[in-house]
């Protein structure tokens, strides 16, 4: 009989870091990872940008290959679904119908995509893209595609736009905000973003619902907008945020609140279980209330994290958080967090498609987006987890190096 040992709800990229970190940590327990979905672990960055344009193949995009799992002793499950968690008796059950002990249990879970609540909604052609079942779904479309329709200005509607139109699709962006990305980024990265993607032929519609859709021929045909325009359309892309996956742990009787609550070393309010990537809202010491992050980075060094401390190395979760987004020649990198009422700095010049905004809030530096600078973008990551004070006048100063100010 196996003994209970790590048990990892979800397959995506920290449901395996966790595995594949606890085994370099010397973890010499049983792992099981499960996953809903069909194959191995893969990259969902991809998704919206090489793949779906032809450039990258399902293997690519793969994390390891099969023989990574039986060489490490890492038992994957997949597709298989765990539907209750029975945390008295450490144990886990199965839609197949099996049920697995645990000595301890990860969620990484993650989130699914949000589909608009609108008549039509259900139609053929009208995707998310949140997992490569639904990047395949488009790839067999496309060839019959002239005219896109992306629903939402977020990284996956950008990313898909200007994917959309390196194709030659006719590409219209339709957004409910005023500007693109505006919980992400400054006015003026929004600004030059959304510039950049008009020059190359996206046409876009801000302060914009959609409040129906309608087919022809057994698909989807037309968007009809809360302006009353009614754009015709082969394929609908919808990228307009996700929810994260809490119904298991919500079952459980776990604590949710926009995501499972757990604490600084990401366990939640059961000891045996933590959670980590998309679906985990924690404490951080860059906002002043818990967040919920959506990105690579912040999954995988919570997987770290969470196998550090089982080998026995617990420290509190801390890394500082980054994105990145590539849209068509920019690539947007952003190191922090910023909000709505942060300043911002400039560095570099716009005109040269090359420069970075500073966020700062109340006197200390927040955040930084740099477009087409990965020099301030790794310059950035490393003052923000020093705590390096900056001013203002320093991160508009373009000719001062920033890894000047870091300590020797």
């Amino acid at each position: 009989m196996v003994q209970a040992g790590v048990i990892v709800v979800g397959g995506g990229q920290g449901g395996f870091q966790v595995a594949a970190s606890l085994r370099e940590e010397g973890y010499q327990g049983s792992i099981t990872l499960i996953g809903d979905e069909p194959g191995l672990p893969y990259q969902r960055p991809p998704l919206s940008k090489g793949f779906l344009a032809g450039k990258a193949q399902a293997q690519q995009i793969e994390l390891r290959p099969p023989a990574f799992y039986a060489e490490q002793g890492i038992a994957l499950l997949a597709p298989e679904r765990v539907t209750s968690v029975d945390r008295a008796a450490r144990r886990v059950g199965l839609a197949s119908g099996a049920s697995l002990a645990y000595e301890h249990l990860v969620l990484a879970t993650g989130a699914r995509a949000r589909i608009p609540t609108v008549p039509g909604a259900d139609l053929p052609g009208i995707l998310p893209l949140r997992s490569r079942a639904d990047a395949e779904a488009m790839l067999a479309l496309l060839p019959q595609v002239r005219r896109l329709v992306v629903v939402g200005g977020g990284f996956i509607g950008l990313e898909v736009a200007a994917v959309g139109t390196d194709m030659g699709l006719d590409v219209r962006v339709i957004e409910f905000a005023d500007r693109v990305l505006k919980r992400c980024v400054s006015a003026g990265v929004s600004a030059y973003l959304a510039d950049a993607q008009a020059k190359r032929g996206v046409q876009f519609s801000f302060e914009t619902g959609v409040i129906a859709f309608s087919g022809s021929e057994g698909r989807v045909a037309r968007v009809q907008t809360s302006r009353d325009d009614d754009f015709e359309a082969d394929l609908v892309v919808v990228g307009v945020g996700v929810e994260p996956n809490v119904e298991l742990a919500r079952q459980a009787g776990l604590p949710v609140q926009d995501g499972i609550v757990v604490d600084a070393h990401l366990l939640t309010a059961d000891p045996a279980i933590s959670a980590i990537g998309d679906c985990a809202r924690y404490p951080t010491t860059w906002l002043a209330a818990p967040v919920r992050l959506e990105s690579v980075q912040n999954a995988v060094d919570q997987a770290r994290c969470v196998a550090a401390r089982l080998a026995g190395r617990g420290t509190p979760y801390s890394k500082v958080p980054w994105f990145w987004s590539d849209q068509g020649d920019n690539r947007l990198q952003i190191a922090g967090v910023s909000e709505a009422g942060d300043s911002a700095v400039l560095r570099g010049d716009r005109a040269c498609g090359k420069f970075s905004v500073f966020r700062f809030r109340a006197g200390r530096l927040a955040a930084v987006e740099s477009i087409n600078s990965p020099a301030d973008h790794m310059a950035a990551r490393k003052l923000l987890a020093a705590g390096t004070p900056v001013t203002p006048e320093q991160a508009a100063d373009a000719s001062l190096k920033l890894a000047t100010l870091l300590a020797p």
